[in-house]
């Protein structure tokens, strides 16, 4: 920035990803700094579908640390918030001390404004928390000209952002030191390997789950015995399995991984005392369906998995894709008077045959999925060319949240929880 601009901010926004995991993350062997007890696997959602839009700016006529969620005002004394800035912060002024001639020196002293926006439903399950503080991480490190590992501070705000940071196929490896530094994320395959996969966001609740991810973790370490069984014993050679599946391209070992270690995360919750109810009664029937619809054929076309809530996605392959749209359609009857049941990628009509109608047998739900979220793998986070896509105005102003965060709109409070 030249000397005689160094009263105008310097605005940079980014977008990054959700993630969702295949292989679940769920217990802290330390709190302070996010180390997990196991490691993980995720698949990284497109951008186009869902995603967390974040605007950083620093002036020298900014008189503190501010940061807006959705247009409205929270702390910035978040301790995970400022363990994001601090770090950022130490790395740039590490880089000004080793005499770097490209790092700009006016700004490292700068306060900074901070807007956040998701275009989701936040805090229901969606990993909110994950494409927030990879958002936040990758645009802070772009505004102080932090280049390099960036996974490892994305942790300290919250563990599975450190997923977040790359596209694609994602592995958090756990680590063994104390200090963390060998607790990282690391890119299996990007979005392009496997481009006939899919994946449907069944929304059963856009409400803020009962338990948080941080309190229920936390809970579980204290008093599950089959949580030490499963980090120990089964997600290592999970592990091995599900990155040996998204290589070959398996659908089938894939799917069935995916499932089971689902299956093993909630019987880890209800292990939990007191046990931990994130599944619905519209979840369990979703998984009722999907073990119907595999049996009809008897393949597994179709895989569920449930984060802390009661949402499921669903991943699938293209071709599979219109058929169980419809038979979802048909089993949880949307509400007529709402607006459209699948958002994103645009699904094909497709008609529900009377055999697999009867082979499936269950009991319409009406209204027990809001809507669907049709996407696909997608890419890491990325920086906005267009100047206009700044959530933060050059006079300090917090541009209208709402026009930019879609038809998803909800709240941003999952980025402080």
């Amino acid at each position: 920035m030249p000397e005689d601009s160094t009263d105008k901010p310097n605005i940079v926004t980014c977008t990054a990803p959700v993630n969702i995991a295949v292989i679940k993350y769920w217990g802290k062997r330390d709190e302070e700094l996010i180390l997990p007890i196991n490691s993980s696997l995720s698949v990284t959602l497109h951008q186009d579908q869902l995603k967390t839009t974040t605007t950083v700016a620093t002036s020298r006529s900014f008189q503190e640390d501010r940061i807006w969620l959705n247009g409205k005002e929270e702390d910035i004394t978040h301790p995970r918030l400022q363990s994001c800035l601090r770090e950022i912060r130490r790395l740039a002024r590490k880089r000004r001390n080793d005499g770097d001639p490209g790092l700009d020196l006016n700004g490292l002293s700068h306060r900074v404004h901070i807007c956040s926006v998701n275009n989701f439903p936040t805090a229901a399950g969606l990993a909110s928390s994950a494409a927030g503080f990879a958002c936040l991480v990758y645009t802070l490190a772009r505004v102080f000209g932090v280049e390099g590992e960036l996974s490892g501070i994305a942790r300290q705000g919250s563990g599975s952002a450190c997923r977040s940071m790359y596209g694609g196929f994602v592995q958090w490896i756990m680590g063994k030191k104390d200090d963390g530094k060998d607790s990282l994320a690391q890119q299996v395959e990007p979005e392009t390997h496997w481009p006939e996969l899919r994946i449907l966001v069944l929304v059963a609740s856009a409400e803020r789950k009962p338990v948080g991810s941080t309190s229920g973790m936390q809970t579980s370490v204290q008093t599950s015995c089959l949580l030490k069984h499963r980090a120990e014993s089964v997600i290592p050679g999970r592990m091995v399995g599900m990155i040996e599946a998204v290589r070959r391209k398996d659908f089938t070992a894939f799917a069935e991984l995916t499932m089971k270690d689902s299956n093993q995360f909630h019987a880890t919750c209800l292990d939990t005392y007191p046990p931990i109810f994130y599944l619905s009664s519209v979840s369990q029937q979703i998984i009722s369906l999907v073990h119907r619809y595999n049996r009809h054929y008897g393949e597994t076309r179709v895989a569920y998995t449930f984060d802390a809530g009661p949402n499921a996605v669903i991943f699938t392959l293209q071709q599979h894709v219109p058929e169980f749209v419809q038979v979802v359609q048909h089993f949880f009857p949307p509400d007529t008077n709402g607006g459209q049941f699948v958002k994103g990628l645009p699904v094909n009509p497709a008609t529900l045959s009377e055999d697999l109608e009867q082979a499936i047998g269950l009991e319409p739900m009406p209204k027990g999925i809001s809507y669907i979220i049709s996407t696909k793998a997608g890419p890491g986070p990325c920086v906005v060319k267009d100047p206009t896509q700044h959530l933060l105005g050059s006079d300090e102003t917090v541009k209208s949240c709402e026009s930019r965060s879609g038809e998803f709109q909800s709240s941003a409070e999952e980025l402080v929880r």
